[in-house]
């Protein structure tokens, strides 16, 4: 008699689907978990209306820097003058209204084609002249942080008794819909970047160029302009950063910038392991600056002392890089190899026997 056939095994791809559900949806589940864990411990401040408003406001310009970062690293590149160029716009919008008597909308639209036109000549740097975005980015930051110490003369800049335009610092006090104006901008753009990314061709070419740069130029893709694209809505949202900060702080503070390049890198990183795991993707980012959010704002209602959130930071951004690298390792892997499955049906009867 012959054995029958084997029961199928279905245990590997039940793993593979845990996995890719644990990749995709983890850093989501973290975040609530995150959450409710602070709830328990201070359910008379942290569950609040009044806190999460707080969070969506004082978190708006990081998540919206980081949202910023995500583009370049989509192509492979990095942009470190985000830090750099939000303190320059921030102080040339306080400048141009306080100092040169400039209407406040024309100043605001200022900076944000200034901060265009310097993305893209971080790109034009970094495809043309041949240089480590890593390199090229922070050279040019430190040329920037030069403009702001040039323009402020190292001091801050302060409204006169009159103060601002109602309307300008509107920008970050209104609200709409019942949501801080701050956080419709961070969905806003979530919600640009996303289409851009997921849905239009300059996102997967972007992807691809990040991918395998030298794939992409076989395959006809202008990697060089598609980058200075990149590199240019990078500024685009610096120069919208900019803006919004001065609106937050309502002065012009030479030094303030690079306080948000470290959590814009960590959001950005950290949100390329997770909902699309192995790439930057906006979603993504979402997700992460919502985890450092609320990881920040329930160690400070702890009484954590102030070294905490460089260290929360910092941990965090080292943490991103070795997930976003075990995912891309992952992804590839994956592609690469074909899934070995076990052969359908019994297995021959060797030579010689019979079925008897």
């Amino acid at each position: 008699m012959t054995a029958g056939p084997p029961a199928p095994r279905r245990l590997p791809g039940l793993r593979r689907g845990s996995g890719h559900l644990l990749g995709t949806y983890g850093l989501v589940a973290l975040t609530a978990l995150l959450f409710l864990v602070f709830s328990l411990a201070l359910p008379a401040t942290f569950p609040t209306r009044a806190n999460v408003s707080s969070i969506l406001l004082n978190q708006s310009v990081p998540a919206l820097l980081a949202l910023g970062a995500t583009i370049p690293v989509a192509s492979g590149n990095f942009d470190l003058s985000i830090g750099y160029g939000l303190g320059l716009g921030h102080v040339m919008v306080m400048h141009l209204i306080v100092a040169e008597g400039v209407a406040w909308p024309l100043a605001c639209l200022a900076v944000v084609a200034g901060g265009a036109l310097v993305g893209a000549l971080n790109g034009v740097v970094v495809e043309f002249g041949r240089i480590d975005s890593f390199i090229a980015t922070l050279g040019t930051g430190s040329i920037m942080y030069a403009l702001t110490g040039l323009i402020t003369g190292g001091s801050r800049i302060v409204p006169g008794p009159e103060g601002l335009p109602a309307g300008f610092t509107g920008l970050y006090d209104g609200r709409f819909l019942g949501l801080p104006l701050p956080a419709c901008y961070v969905l806003g753009v979530v919600v640009v970047l996303w289409v851009v990314l997921e849905r239009l061709p300059l996102g997967r070419y972007l992807y691809v160029i990040g991918s395998n740069p030298r794939a992409a130029a076989m395959l006809g893709i202008p990697t060089r302009r598609y980058c200075v694209y990149a590199f240019t809505g990078s500024g685009l949202v610096v120069g919208v950063c900019g803006v919004l900060l001065a609106a937050q702080q309502q002065i012009g503070n030479p030094s303030v910038g690079l306080d948000y390049l470290l959590p814009a890198f960590v959001g950005a990183l950290l949100g390329s392991t997770t909902i699309k795991p192995g790439r930057a993707n906006a979603l993504g980012t979402l997700v992460a600056v919502s985890l450092l959010a609320v990881g920040l704002a329930g160690i400070g209602q702890l009484g954590a002392p102030f070294w905490a959130t460089p260290l929360f930071n910092g941990g965090a951004l080292l943490v991103a890089v070795g997930l976003a690298g075990y995912a891309s390792r992952r992804r590839l892997r994956t592609r690469a190899a074909p899934e070995r499955q076990p052969p359908a049906g019994p297995p021959p009867a060797p030579a010689g026997q019979g079925t008897g």
